[in-house]
């Protein structure tokens, strides 16, 4: 069993920096590839990033590709996203999930193999 518990999402201008941060309970985290997605209104969740079991390899959406940035830290069961340049189309509910589902990257990328979602958090881009 995994918890999870997103924090960081604000109302930002075109052009800025935000950090969202995805906070694990439980002691088997480093067991769990991880991954950031969105879902805008009337939109369905979509992928963003996502982490490797050990944060090793990464992968991206190619919306995001060269702008935002996922990490993880093991050892404080923590899964961070820095999001760069951002732009108004970035606005959306920002929900970290875990998965134990084989496949990496490409299961990744699908909401359907994460069993555990945090409650999102709102990121906001004013242009």
């Amino acid at each position: 069993q995994v918890q999870l518990v997103e924090s960081g999402g604000e109302l930002v201008q075109a052009g800025d920096s935000l950090g969202l941060s995805c906070a694990a309970s439980g002691r088997t985290f480093s067991s769990y590839v991880m991954g950031w997605f969105r879902q805008a209104p009337g939109k369905e969740r979509e992928f963003v990033a996502s982490i490797s079991k050990s944060g090793s390899t990464t992968y991206y959406a190619d919306s995001v590709k060269g702008r935002f940035t996922i990490s993880r830290d093991n050892a404080k069961n923590m899964v961070y996203l820095q999001m760069n340049s951002l732009k108004p189309e970035d606005t959306a509910v920002y929900y970290c999930g875990a998965s134990r589902v084989g496949g990496w990257p490409i299961a990744s990328m699908t909401t359907k193999n994460y069993a555990y979602w945090g409650q999102g958090t709102q990121v906001t881009v004013s242009s």
